[in-house]
């Protein structure tokens, strides 16, 4: 687990967008078993490509029309139970850190993980992510 002093501004900037950080199980299962609208789910990450690509690309992804209707996120390698959660209902994905989620009536519909994140630019993600709101949102 990493230390609150050196991830709390890296959850900083996305809360700082409109982003809920959840910390427990039960918040994730609350916020993304929503049985209408679109949630999005940030899985937040101390590496690199999550401070240059996927919190970048998440809230560049907002500046549109289109939009989830609840924005929300986990730290991995900070809230344990929370993370857990997440990738139990980010199932048949394997675990990725960062990852990007987007939630439609409870379902999962759109997905990128690390691999999709890692190596591309931050406007590349939130271009992806747009087209995601415009089929979803």
């Amino acid at each position: 687990m990493y230390p609150a002093e050196l991830t709390a501004p890296m959850a900083q900037e996305l809360e700082n967008v409109g982003f809920k950080s959840l910390k427990t199980g039960a918040e994730v299962e609350t916020a993304l078993d929503n049985p209408e609208g679109t949630t999005l789910l940030v899985v937040n990450s101390v590496c690199g490509c999550a401070a240059a690509n996927a919190r970048p690309g998440a809230y560049y992804s907002l500046q549109g029309d289109k939009k989830p209707d609840n924005l929300t996120t986990v730290f991995a390698g900070v809230d344990k139970e929370a993370t857990d959660k997440a990738r139990e209902l980010l199932l048949p994905y394997p675990p990725s850190s960062p990852a990007i989620a987007l939630f439609k009536d409870g379902r999962l519909v759109h997905f990128l993980e690390r691999h999709h994140i890692e190596g591309r630019s931050a406007d590349i993600i939130a271009a992806n992510l747009k087209m995601a709101y415009e089929r979803y949102c």
